[in-house]
């Protein structure tokens, strides 16, 4: 492998690198999405990391779905009516980890 190779393979390791760097993570995307919806910037911290460590892929895109609420505010909603919204998914784990989550993190703030 001569230099000018080898320079660019490091050129292009470093770029897939950054980018790598600059994909957010799942937590961030999440604690975004949930202050965007209205939530607390600390209550969307603490409930985005519960939520990553608790879901799986599958399980957050399917609650990622919840974004389709429109202009409806989560702040502004109801507990039962969020609910509601969260039992539409069909799915009892994503229920419990998500009213867990958001128990928790309303006692821990």
């Amino acid at each position: 492998m001569n230099a000018n190779s080898k320079l660019t393979l490091v050129i292009l390791a470093s770029t897939l690198a950054l980018s790598a760097c600059a994909t957010p993570s799942p937590e961030a995307r999440i604690r975004t999405r949930l202050v965007e919806a209205g939530l607390s910037r600390p209550m969307a911290e603490c409930m985005a990391e519960r939520l990553v460590d608790r879901l799986s892929l599958g399980e957050l895109r399917k609650l990622s779905s919840l974004s389709k609420l429109g202009d409806r505010d989560i702040g502004e909603m109801t507990v039962e009516q969020f609910l509601r919204h969260i039992r539409a998914l069909g799915d009892p784990h994503i229920l419990k980890v998500v009213t867990t989550a958001g128990i928790g993190c309303a006692i821990a703030a």
